[in-house]
């Protein structure tokens, strides 16, 4: 079997209006070292097969046709053997 473990983001050029909301509530607990927060969605996925070729095929479908929007989102994810 092979895991997939993928984070989807906000491109760079869209506002991201949770991660400024977390970045406030940190601040509010004191920390004033904080740049900036951007928040992001993670999935771990398990496929039935041990075929890298055909896990990297398969991820890649679920992220451009489910997981991300890419108008407004990038995503990168990694695969391993389980």
């Amino acid at each position: 079997m092979i895991e997939a473990e993928i984070i989807v983001t906000l491109k760079k050029l869209v506002a991201d209006p949770q991660g400024l909301t977390i970045k406030h509530a940190i601040e509010s607990l004191g920390s004033k070292d904080l740049a900036a927060v951007r928040a992001g969605k993670f999935f771990r996925i398990a496929l039935k097969t041990d075929d890298k070729e055909q896990a990297n095929k398969e991820i890649k479908d679920m992220c451009e046709k489910l997981l991300v929007n890419p108008v407004i989102e990038e995503y990168s994810y990694t695969l391993k053997n389980i």
